[in-house]
């Protein structure tokens, strides 16, 4: 069954995303495959570890990820397994839509305001507001982040990093995966 809440709010931009990224934002699915996660070195790292441990992260290494995407009223989810254990639960909530508006990721008590920006045919998050326990981040004093979806050869490629100015790398986790859509 088709939700279109992903189609509704990108407009007539949606149809600018691959045809694969529209399938499974339109029917939800599940994408699966391994993945590598990496923490930088030193400072960074310590930093990045305890980001990780917010967001519910495993170890540095490969890892077998699975992302179950669903759709309800209150928007799409995105429920990310690590190593069949580590579980990781955001619920995107779309304001409006791509011209004059955002997507709300909640993360535990991390909310992120996003915006997409369809780049050969992939979609990139950008941040642009930050808070924790309802308590808003200035964006300078928050890691930034790196992180898009698109399609390679008939594949899922992602992307999440977050990095600070000055320390560099804190955490990083992509891979390669593959889809099943439930239409």
């Amino acid at each position: 069954m088709q939700n279109t809440i992903v189609k509704n709010w990108f407009e007539s931009d949606f149809a600018r995303l691959d045809p694969a990224l529209q399938r499974l934002h339109l029917s939800g699915g599940e994408l699966s495959g391994d993945i590598d996660l990496e923490y930088g070195k030193g400072v960074s790292g310590i930093v990045g570890k305890r980001l990780a441990k917010k967001l519910h992260l495993p170890a540095a290494g490969a890892h077998r990820l699975v992302v179950s995407i669903s759709h309800s009223e209150k928007g799409l989810h995105w429920n990310r397994t690590f190593n069949n254990s580590n579980i990781v639960e955001s619920l995107f909530t779309p304001v409006g839509t791509i011209s004059d508006g955002h997507w709300i990721e909640t993360t535990g008590p991390l909310s992120i305001k996003l915006t997409v920006d369809i780049k050969d045919r992939g979609w990139h998050w950008r941040c642009i507001h930050i808070s924790l326990f309802g308590i808003p981040i200035p964006l300078w004093l928050t890691p930034r982040s790196n992180a898009f979806k698109t399609i390679e050869n008939g594949k899922y490629r992602f992307k999440v990093e977050f990095t600070l100015p000055v320390l560099g790398l804190l955490v990083s986790y992509q891979g390669l995966l593959d889809a099943k859509y439930n239409d």
